[in-house]
């Protein structure tokens, strides 16, 4: 799998799903960027950061490893129930998946922010 670079059209898909979630504002380009959006709302607001993945029905372990340098900047973001980081990925064809960023795992999340039944997580 190809790194989470990110995709001008996987930052553009990106903005209605926001959007859907809150107000929403975009982080200025530049390499020491963290997020790509940060989505406010009265509870929770969200850091978000978009990437790109070839292979979007990836294990959480492989994505884990694969975007491992954006979850390591991810997890600088001050966390605590009113503030939540995720991580989303965007394939060629347009299939997303979310993924909430812990201190140590991620956990697979629906497009409203709400973790999946049957997802697990991984470090």
């Amino acid at each position: 799998m190809t790194l989470g670079r990110l995709a001008p059209k996987a930052l553009k898909d990106a903005i209605p799903i926001a959007k859907m979630r809150g107000l929403i504002q975009l982080a200025a380009r530049g390499p020491e960027r963290i997020f790509d959006i940060n989505i406010f709302s009265k509870i929770p607001v969200s850091y978000i950061r978009v990437g790109f993945a070839p292979e979007i029905l990836a294990s959480l372990a492989e994505i884990s490893a694969d975007f491992k340098e954006e979850i390591r900047r991810l997890r600088l973001i001050a966390r605590d129930a009113a503030i939540t980081v995720e991580l989303w990925i965007r394939s060629r064809h347009g299939t997303w998946r979310f993924f909430l960023v812990t201190e140590k795992d991620l956990i697979e999340l629906d497009r409203n922010g709400w973790p999946l039944r049957t997802a697990g997580t991984a470090n």
